[in-house]
């Protein structure tokens, strides 16, 4: 639980950043980019394209008819360019979302670990194609869990639980393996999964909770026509905000994680290592350079002291 909430305050102080703030307002400009490139070639058949369907309709030419005789003049031409903007608008933030997505998890993870682990060795465990082919897994069997829970959410309590319950299982999958796939091998994420994967659970059932709220936002938009292109934008940074905080709460974690799992498997490897050898001048000396030397040291010097016997006499000299 200790690593849990320090990953979430991290999380929640690194949204701060400059960095990452320009990162959550990339949709944002990247959306407009692409309207206004897609607007300069294709405006002008689009509408027109939308115009002549609406005028194809019967039903719907007595209706503009009808709007006619009140006095509000030629409908389809304002309806025409609203109709075209609902329909690309979505896919604008789709695309604009997953290109963001592709480039900001990477580049989070790398600014967690250059300004909280540098010195984290990188393994490599995971590379771009094992990162794509276990999000295309992961995500085919949410989709799989939820098409065969839809009956059981007819029971008011299981609606509210299963869809969110498969939407984290999903985000910690994937969010996890991008934020382990540079630093850890392949032994070490699955031991990581296995140790953590309730918490690593918690943390992708609580950010899709969180992501929910653009979504209120969005259908705002909708419902109050008149502040589509202000509620619509702010769902869209709201989003990605939220979608930064969770890259980097899931980057804290796990990296936090894999520190303590390799200082734990480096601990018995320390414990049984020999002991430090001595210096060789306390192995040839002894530990303490100014004791006496030893009595046998002194014998030459006794010897010398002692009379010796004279060469020519054979007798002590005097």
């Amino acid at each position: 639980m200790g690593l849990l909430f320090d990953s979430f305050w991290r999380a929640a102080a690194y949204c701060l950043r400059p960095r990452v703030m320009a990162l959550s307002v990339l949709p944002l400009v990247l959306m407009v980019a692409l309207a206004l490139g897609l607007g300069y070639f294709y405006w002008d058949g689009a509408v027109r394209g939308m115009r002549a369907l609406l005028d194809a309709s019967a039903l719907l030419a007595s209706f503009w008819s009808w709007l006619q005789g009140w006095g509000l003049g030629d409908v389809t031409s304002v309806v025409a360019p609203l109709m075209v903007i609902l329909a690309v608008a979505p896919a604008l933030v789709v695309v604009s979302l997953l290109v963001v997505a592709v480039l900001m998890t990477p580049a989070l993870v790398a600014l967690v670990a250059d300004r909280r682990f540098p010195a984290l060795e990188r393994k490599k465990g995971g590379s771009f194609i094992a990162s794509v082919v276990w999000s295309v897994s992961s995500t085919l069997l949410a989709l799989i869990a939820l098409v065969v829970s839809v009956p059981l959410w007819l029971v008011p309590p299981l609606v509210l639980i299963l869809p969110p319950l498969i939407w984290g299982w999903l985000t910690y999958r994937v969010m996890a393996f991008d934020a382990l796939a540079d630093h850890a091998s392949k032994e070490e994420r699955q031991a990581i999964f296995r140790r953590h994967r309730s918490s690593l659970l918690g943390i992708g059932i609580l950010t899709g909770y969180l992501g929910a709220a653009p979504s209120i936002v969005w259908a705002s938009g909708v419902v109050f026509a008149a502040a589509f292109f202000i509620l619509v934008p702010l769902a869209i940074w709201i989003y990605t905000l939220v979608f930064a905080f969770s890259s980097l709460w899931f980057a804290h974690y796990c990296l936090a994680a894999l520190a303590r799992l390799r200082q734990e498997a480096a601990g018995p490897v320390a414990a049984e290592a020999p002991p430090i050898l001595a210096p060789a001048k306390e192995l040839v000396r002894g530990p303490d350079a100014s004791a006496e030397p030893p009595p046998a040291a002194a014998a030459p010097a006794a010897l010398a002291a002692s009379p010796t016997p004279s060469p020519t006499h054979g007798t002590p000299s005097p």
